[in-house]
């Protein structure tokens, strides 16, 4: 049982490594088979078809997203630098992807991607809601801004530019972004903190 679980997730993350690298499309069971040194009908043992494998591979890349955030939400930054420090983490994820992979889903495997994105709204917005929460307590940000709105219009955007955007321009519009949204709702002392990070 421990060995099929092993190959399993093997074939999991090889598959996932490849499906980020050159694209949801273009990899096929061969590519992943031969990639492993084993035999597709293995694969096949494991996943009944490519979407299955697909859908599960993107859940795993997102569970290790979350893993990651909650570490660094766990740390005790101010929010400010919190943004940055996941910033940070994303740029050094996706560093190695040639094609966004929420533009790959979206164009190709349509309902993998609004499945996806259904849970990724729950997880954004308690993510960023919780952000600007504290932000408010520390004084980084105004206390007299439409919470939920704001985490609506930033969710947006961010994924308006994963969507659309080349893979090798979405790293520093997102820092735009980043900076556009946390101008929006900074204090002075926000402001500050925000010109330190971009500084940097």
């Amino acid at each position: 049982m421990m060995v099929f679980a092993f190959m399993r997730e093997e074939i999991l993350e090889k598959a996932g490594e490849l499906f980020f690298k050159i694209g949801y499309k273009s990899v096929t069971m061969d590519d992943i088979a031969s990639e492993m040194g084993i035999s597709k009908k293995t694969i096949y043992k494991f996943f009944k078809n490519k979407e299955v494998l697909i859908e599960e591979s993107v859940n795993l890349m997102h569970e290790a997203c979350h893993q990651v955030i909650d570490t660094i939400t766990s740390q005790g930054h101010n929010p400010i630098k919190e943004n940055f420090e996941i910033k940070k983490m994303f740029k050094e994820m996706f560093q190695n992807a040639d094609t966004s992979p929420i533009y790959q889903l979206k164009k190709y495997y349509p309902k993998i991607y609004d499945r996806v994105m259904t849970k990724e709204m729950v997880v954004f917005h308690d993510c960023i809601k919780s952000n600007i929460e504290r932000g408010i307590e520390q004084g980084f940000y105004r206390d007299n801004i439409d919470i939920n709105n704001t985490v609506k219009f930033y969710f947006a955007l961010v994924f308006y530019i994963h969507e659309n955007m080349p893979m090798n321009e979405v790293q520093i519009i997102e820092i735009q972004a980043l900076e556009y949204h946390t101008r929006a709702i900074a204090t002075n002392k926000g402001i500050d903190e925000l010109n330190k990070h971009l500084n940097n």
